[in-house]
């Protein structure tokens, strides 16, 4: 699918289910995306991936034909934005925004002048999205992420801001900031969905996409129920321990049995 394409469904708000990929693992990744998820991120900021990794990631995604490479960057710079867009992804994943000035910053390190700062230098980006200043303005993608405390209390001013495509929720984070001992803390369970339904408020009001990190599928499914069309499913580092956890605890199981 297109870069133009993939932008176009996005605004739309189709409902969208990605992947998360955490490791630099250029092979794994293409097959994850061979699965048939609409979008891929390869995460910037937690992930295991240098420059070269999050290179490496967005051509196997692009090998694999339809889904949308995308990053979640380290920091909301000039730099981190414009190097990520540079390598060839569609949209970035800007983290800790708490106010609007942030969202206007992370806005403008996506565009070219004069709408924004991007330094013009699209190095691979230029084979695949645009290539002219104009038509990628019009097609990249940047969602800010909703999630500490100030960023909540802002959301509202946030999901205003222009230019701005949606706005993406760190659940973790999140949680923490709500007073969460650790992420998936239910004592901020009712609080953390009163959360949820105001920042999907917020991107309806301000015809945004909500977009949200989830656990599981089925977690997926119940956030695309609760108005969020942008949900990612999951990473591959917790899928890879978990599959490989299954497999070693049934076959201690039979052999014990067949003892």
């Amino acid at each position: 699918m297109s870069a133009a394409a993939f932008a176009d469904r996005f605004r739309r708000r189709e409902s969208l289910i990605g992947y998360w990929i955490s490791s630099d693992n250029p092979p794994a990744t293409e097959r994850i995306a061979r699965l048939g998820y609409d979008y891929v991120v390869l995460d910037g900021q937690h992930g295991l991936l240098d420059y070269r990794g999050l290179l490496s990631g967005l051509i196997a995604v692009e090998t694999a034909g339809e889904p949308a490479g995308m990053i979640r960057v380290e920091a909301n710079s000039a730099t981190s934005i414009g190097k990520a867009l540079d390598a060839g992804a569609v949209g970035v994943i800007v983290p800790l925004i708490d106010s609007a000035e942030d969202a206007a910053a992370a806005v403008a390190a996506s565009r070219y002048p004069p709408a924004g700062i991007r330094s013009f230098g699209p190095t691979r980006a230029a084979l695949r999205i645009g290539p002219g200043p104009r038509e990628t303005d019009a097609t990249v993608l940047v969602l800010a992420m909703i999630e500490t405390a100030a960023g909540l209390d802002q959301v509202e001013a946030i999901a205003s801001t222009p230019g701005l495509d949606g706005l993406y929720v760190g659940p973790s984070d999140l949680s923490i900031g709500l007073g969460a001992d650790n992420p998936g803390d239910p004592s901020v369970d009712a609080e953390f969905a009163v959360a949820l339904e105001r920042i999907v408020r917020a991107c309806e009001g301000n015809g945004l996409v909500a977009g949200i990190y989830c656990p599981s599928g089925e977690v997926a499914s119940r956030r695309l129920a609760e108005g969020f069309t942008f949900v990612t499913v999951a990473n591959d580092l917790s899928h890879l321990e978990a599959a490989a956890g299954s497999h070693l605890t049934a076959a201690r199981t039979a052999w014990s049995r067949g003892r």
